[in-house]
């Protein structure tokens, strides 16, 4: 299994770039797309589910070109989009019946697959209720077991922790480690806890390009030596704030211990501390916002 993104861009009305020259080479794991907010994380997403077609580029999945021959990867796909909706007055097994039908099982093979994918996604005792009554969470593990139907050799989820609560945020993530396997999972989100507990690799995108890929451990190297703990007095965070890139806090007794992420030592009183990958996701965007030096790389789509 081998997906291949080549300088893949694609430009919206008004001058607006979602993506550009973006290349990535993908074998089977968990990648961790990692971005804020209209990075360019979903359009990249809908381009590899062939949902949108690129302005530029090729992504080939085992050497074929999936922006002429879409088959060759939507007969191995799974997509969990950000907006996966359901309909509400069918229950859990009629609503992955009918994505079943669409995508061509047999009603013997549909029937075998569902009751597999209810009880792996925990959903078994709850399969005969509307999923109109359904948490969020609920309904996110129904929308991963749609995109398991047809056993997919790619699965990608974007942004599916999205509104869960902390308990559902980490079921979810524990279910896409189990479902990993011989599989190229990918996971679109801005949460940076979410791809350091799955993901065996990490995209960080900003602005529509790729800032940074690599292991979890190696991402935060970025920022090896350049992470401080320095406790201040309450009265001096706001000012902190505003002069250093702060990664974290936590209130003492004696004032506030905040987390500076800086290539220079921010007072003789702070000392230097073990990089996360929230440090170094944090230093790798905030790098890349400095280099913006153009209006036309300004505007990135989601």
């Amino acid at each position: 299994m081998h997906l291949e993104i080549k300088n893949v861009s694609k430009r919206y009305k008004g001058n607006v770039w979602g993506l550009r020259d973006f290349t990535l080479d993908l074998k089977p794991g968990i990648l961790g797309f990692l971005g804020p907010n209209g990075a360019g994380k979903s359009t990249l997403m809908r381009i590899l589910a062939t949902i949108t077609r690129p302005t530029d580029g090729v992504v080939t999945w085992n050497e074929t070109d999936t922006i002429r021959h879409p088959d060759a990867i939507r007969q191995v796909l799974g997509y969990l989009p950000q907006d996966f909706g359901v309909y509400p007055n069918l229950s859990a097994i009629e609503f992955l019946e009918y994505i079943a039908a669409i995508k061509g099982l047999s009603a013997e093979d549909a029937r075998r697959r569902i009751n597999e994918l209810l009880q792996l996604v925990n959903l078994g005792e709850a399969s005969k209720r509307p999923l109109g009554g359904y948490s969020g969470g609920m309904r996110q593990r129904v929308g991963i077991a749609q995109a398991l139907l047809n056993d997919p050799k790619l699965l990608i989820v974007d942004e599916p922790t999205a509104g869960l609560d902390p308990e559902e945020r980490v079921r979810f993530r524990n279910l896409l480690s189990e479902l990993s396997g011989e599989r190229i999972v990918i996971l679109s989100t801005h949460i940076v806890s979410d791809v350091e507990a799955t993901a065996t690799q990490i995209a960080l995108i900003n602005r529509g390009h790729l800032v940074a890929f690599g292991e979890p451990e190696t991402i935060s190297q970025i920022v090896a030596g350049r992470v401080w703990e320095w406790l201040i007095p309450s009265e001096q965070l706001t000012a902190a704030k505003q002069k250093h890139l702060i990664s974290g806090s936590i209130r003492k007794s004696n004032g506030v211990l905040i987390r500076v992420v800086s290539d220079e030592r921010p007072s003789p009183d702070a000392t230097q501390a073990t990089p996360t990958l929230e440090d170094a996701y944090l230093y790798a965007i905030a790098a890349d916002r400095e280099r913006a030096d153009s209006p036309s790389h300004s505007g990135v789509a989601a």
